[in-house]
């Protein structure tokens, strides 16, 4: 081993190996880490990031109810570590330093007041104790903590969602201190981190002959009841009892330890032998949740592949739900034998949400990321695991629409992204989809496109939405008056998804979906002869005045034409059949990318008072700042500024004025 790192050394100085021109790297090529030691053995003060202050803070007050979860998430976190050990050193033996046996154990001592949590997995680098205790390094932490409210009881929620794990430490002790070393590191190169979870902490380069990490909370007053033996094997049961690695614990006599876990696998015993609690505390371990799991499934799949799968739908949404490049909830095993915590490619990014856990009996152990992109077997585990998330998915929609609703309000817009990435599982995904709409004209979206169409008028060819910035620019749209008018169901979409949504699923049960804001509303098979004749003459008769506006907007448009979409306001913008959109346009170009142009036609109700006080304008300037008056509204309305609001201002002072 020693060889080993003088090589490894020797390359980091050197990558040639040849200790270079240098005659003091060839003399001494422990050189290199003779700096290195001088550089990091003495002991530093350094201060926490400020959203760990926040999150201690937050932790020690918030959770205090629930002290006990202190020892289910530092158990957890040594099972991790000792996951990844037995990963890394599939390709590098040596790391098990002789010591293959992993496990946990946990010590008390009354006298002292003391617990200790030890493992013998991967252990951490002085940087990589400052990295993972010292900071918060996550995409959304500035979200998370936006989300704070002060109210214990929805805060502790939110903290579930992040995942406090190490820091729960400081719920029940006044002082924690960690000893750790990373397998494969010199003893010289093992760390003490000590804080009293204030402002600051301690950190110093010791000397440790064990690998892993050990864990000494120092209690607080009052937490007495975590000094007692029973307690302790409780609490291990209670939570840990499914974790796959021994959790040894003194015996009475204190001479021997024992096996206070039943640790096997869960998911790979039957699934009637396990209950519903043991479910939520491994859906909790895994996911470093507070909550129990919405629902869950357990598949045990035999065949050309051999898989089992044990996963679960959360009840709340992760603060980084949205980072689509994140980590992935999915743990990948190989016999049991653990591979990787954030396998993307076990499941599409649209069900990122899903936590649990894949065992392949194929796989080869030494997988890595880059075969996993190219494996058939887990094209075929994902495929599997898709289409099994999906029939649960579909079933809760249809036997429990209450508990499908919770699912859609938490991960709706991440499975609308379904119909844009996943063109195998499209329809189906549609069917999942749940819309506000003009039917119950509220904000809650609990439409499915099934329910539209059964609804739908026997003469209508279109399922009809429209898209805008908020619910409230959608329902007060005036592009929706005739819709309403005729008792026309229209979706109403507000998310900036529904755009891209849209754009992919072009129809449901044969039925194309159309924009109420694009292309020309037919209203001939609601209309009878007379309205039709009346509609035909008045266009003829407005001709002129419909050339004299679009004269004096020029450019600003792309047409001018009487609505048959309006009948209280006075105008409305719509667009082409096949262009961008005015809402679209304008999140292209909120997120900084070049939109396409595309000129609205502005669209004029003959029959708003507004419009026949135009026709009969005789002075040319005053016409001109009625017609610019009647696209501005159209665009505020749609939820866009006008392109010079002081002007936009000054037109309406002086049309109030009379002027």
């Amino acid at each position: 081993m020693a060889e080993r790192f003088k090589a490894a050394v020797l390359k980091t100085v050197d990558p040639h190996g040849s200790g270079g021109s240098n005659p003091s790297l060839s003399a001494n090529p422990y050189h290199f880490q003779v700096i290195r030691m001088t550089v990091t053995t003495h002991k530093e003060t350094l201060g926490f990031q400020t959203e760990v202050r926040q999150l201690l803070d937050l932790v020690i007050h918030s959770l205090y109810s629930n002290k006990e979860i202190f020892l289910r998430e530092l158990i957890s976190n040594a099972s991790d570590a000792c996951d990844k050990l037995r990963f890394e050193a599939l390709s590098d033996d040596a790391l098990f330093e002789g010591d293959s046996d992993l496990g946990i154990e946990i010590r008390f001592d009354k006298a002292a007041r003391t617990i200790r949590v030890r493992d013998n997995g991967i252990g951490m680098s002085r940087a990589e104790v400052i990295e993972h205790i010292g900071t918060i390094a996550k995409s959304g932490t500035r979200e998370f903590f936006s989300k704070l409210t002060g109210d214990q009881a929805k805060d502790s929620r939110l903290i579930g969602q992040f995942g406090v794990g190490f820091y729960s430490a400081f719920i029940v002790a006044d002082k924690v201190t960690l000893l750790t070393r990373r397998a494969g590191l010199t003893p010289g190169h093992g760390v003490r981190w000590e804080s009293s979870g204030e402002g600051d902490y301690s950190i110093e380069t010791i000397e440790r002959a064990a690998r892993g990490t050990e864990i000494i909370l120092q209690l607080r007053q009052g937490m007495d009841e975590f000094l007692d033996d029973y307690r302790l094997r409780e609490i291990v049961r209670k939570y840990s009892d499914h974790i796959a690695l021994p959790i040894r614990m003194p015996k009475a006599d204190g001479k021997e330890d024992e096996t206070v876990n039943r640790a096997s696998a869960l998911w790979a015993r039957p699934k009637n032998e396990i209950t519903a609690d043991e479910h939520n505390e491994f859906y909790k371990h895994i996911a470093h949740d507070f909550e129990p799991p919405l629902a869950h499934l357990h598949a045990r799949v035999e065949g050309k592949q051999e898989y089992i799968a044990l996963l679960y739908v959360p009840a709340r949404a992760p603060f980084d739900l949205w980072d689509r490049s994140g980590r992935r909830g999915v743990k990948l095993y190989v016999r049991r034998v653990f591979i990787m915590d954030d396998a993307e490619q076990l499941l599409p990014p649209y069900l990122r949400f899903v936590r649990g856990v894949v065992d392949s009996a194929d796989l080869p152990l030494n997988i890595s990321r880059e075969i996993l992109q190219e494996s058939r077997d887990i094209e075929a585990i994902r495929a599997g695991c898709t289409k099994r998330i999906l029939d649960l998915l579909d079933d809760m929609a249809e036997k429990e629409a209450d508990k499908y609703m919770t699912v859609w309000r938490e991960f709706g817009s991440v499975l609308k992204e379904g119909v844009i990435d996943d063109q195998a599982n499209r329809e189906r995904i549609a069917k999942l989809l749940r819309f506000a709409s003009t039917y119950a004209d509220t904000e809650i979206c609990d439409v499915s496109l099934a329910a539209y169409v059964s609804r739908m008028k026997q003469d209508q060819k279109a399922i009809y939405y429209l898209t805008a910035p908020t619910f409230a620019t959608a329902r007060s749209s005036p592009q929706l008056e005739a819709f309403r008018q005729r008792g026309i169901e229209v979706l109403l979409l507000s998310e900036r998804v529904d755009e891209w949504l849209v754009m992919h699923l072009h129809e449901f049960d044969a039925k194309p979906l159309q924009s109420a804001a694009k292309g020309t509303f037919d209203i001939s098979a609601s209309a009878d002869a007379a309205e039709t004749t009346r509609l035909a003459a008045q266009a003829e008769k407005l001709a002129p005045l419909v050339a004299r506006v679009k004269g004096s907007l020029g450019e600003r448009v792309q047409d001018v034409r009487l609505s048959a979409r309006l009948t209280d306001s006075p105008s409305c913008l719509v667009y082409d059949e096949h262009a961008l959109g005015g809402n679209l346009e304008r999140i292209l170009k909120a997120a900084g990318q070049k939109a396409p142009a595309s000129k609205p036609i502005l669209e004029l109700n003959a029959d708003h008072p507004l419009v026949v006080r135009l026709d009969g304008e005789g002075d040319d300037a005053r016409f001109e700042r009625v017609a610019m008056l009647l696209f501005d509204q159209a665009q505020l309305v749609e939820g866009t500024l006008p392109e010079d609001p002081a002007a936009f201002v000054r037109r309406m002072n002086e049309t109030l004025l009379g002027v």
